[in-house]
């Protein structure tokens, strides 16, 4: 199976204020992107799901990689 590119954009809490975020990930499908994000922000911020809102999930060509991280795993 082929990976693909997701552009994920949505708030989450820091604190009592929301905070904005936008990240690039890759995997295999849509569904797979919501775990690997709810985890990653819990591993870094420690806050629960339910204070992640995910407002848009997108599939993006590599071309429009923006995240050298991501960019760099494409090579």
């Amino acid at each position: 199976m082929k990976t693909k590119i997701f552009r994920i954009q949505g708030k989450f809490v820091m604190g009592e204020n929301l905070k904005p975020f936008t990240k690039e990930l890759k995997a295999l499908k849509e569904e797979d992107i919501y775990e690997r994000l709810y985890s990653e922000f819990g591993s870094k911020h420690h806050i629960g799901r339910y204070q992640v809102k995910i407002e848009k999930i997108e599939e993006i060509s590599a071309e429009d990689v923006q995240d050298p991280v991501v960019k760099a795993l494409l090579r």
